[in-house]
């Protein structure tokens, strides 16, 4: 799962949740531990990006600014009538 650079935010939550779930369980032999404590790593940083990105394209949308990839009021208003 961490391997998926486009996981969604809630995708990369769940993962998470059923690695800590396993985590908890007794009897996780050492090696799959360190694995998925490898993986829970790259999804929390994952999960990150993903609320930075976020909170950029709700911080730009209350100062009244495009997000980034939006079209500018001048693209939307491209007609050819």
């Amino acid at each position: 799962m961490a391997e998926n650079k486009s996981a969604s935010f809630e995708a990369s939550l769940a993962r998470l949740s059923e690695i800590v779930a396993e985590l908890e369980r007794e009897g996780v032999e050492l090696e799959r531990a360190v694995k998925l404590y490898g993986e829970g790593r790259e999804l929390v940083a994952r999960c990150e990006v993903l609320l930075k990105g976020a909170e950029e394209t709700l911080r730009a949308a209350a100062a009244g600014l495009p997000a980034a990839g939006a079209p500018t009021p001048a693209e939307d208003d491209e007609s050819p009538f």
